[in-house]
């Protein structure tokens, strides 16, 4: 499987890590999907699945660094700040002691389009994406993950579907790969539980 490699142009500034208030309430979000398996890693121990929240009124954002998918527990030393993006160029930078994560790309799509967007998640789920694939806005297959064909694909469901009421894309070109989002964090995770419970499945539940 194609994943986890950076696929943009990536202008890196290593920083100090942010404050730890700053990544604190994304840690325990994190925290939780990585405990449902939601996101984590591959037997070949690539990772997966990423988690942002927007910082300041600028289209920056905190994002989940890369190659962080296998790590038990993050830190702030595990998370960048999204500074700048350049889709149509294949360019992003981003500071702090880590590199953006590779889907950083559809992460700002979401923010450049959506205002009122505040937390992004994305995470992996072989069963919850074949359920859903076509059944909620699907990108296009040919769009490859952390490109900038994946950031055009989202821009457009976002303009011609329904996705900034039902806040939930599935990746037909990533295989597993979902995304939610919404106002909050909480929000976000609770677009994500409200399918990820009408699916049946085995593995580790959410704690309410």
């Amino acid at each position: 499987m194609d994943e986890g490699y950076i696929k943009f142009e990536s202008h890196w500034k290593e920083t100090a890590p942010l404050p730890g208030a700053e990544i604190e309430e994304l840690n325990t979000w994190r925290q939780r999907l990585y405990e449902m398996s939601l996101i984590g890693a591959y037997d070949n121990g690539v990772g997966y699945g990423n988690i942002s929240r927007r910082y300041g009124k600028t289209g920056q954002f905190i994002i989940s660094g890369s190659a962080t998918g296998n790590l038990a527990e993050l830190t702030a030393s595990h998370y960048a700040l999204v500074t700048r993006v350049e889709a149509g160029e294949n360019r992003l930078w981003c500071e702090g002691p880590v590199v953006a994560s590779s889907e950083s790309m559809s992460h700002a799509a979401i923010y450049q389009e959506c205002p009122g967007v505040n937390g992004v998640i994305h995470v992996h789920h072989a069963g919850l994406w074949k359920a859903l694939l076509h059944n909620v806005p699907t990108t296009d297959q040919e769009a490859p993950y952390g490109s900038p064909e994946m950031a055009a694909s989202i821009v457009h469901l976002i303009q011609e579907t329904r996705l900034k009421e039902q806040k939930i894309f599935v990746m037909e070109g990533h295989e597993e790969g979902i995304f939610t989002f919404g106002h909050s964090l909480a929000e976000a995770f609770k677009v994500l539980m409200l399918h990820y419970h009408t699916f049946p499945h085995s593995g580790p539940q959410p704690q309410p």
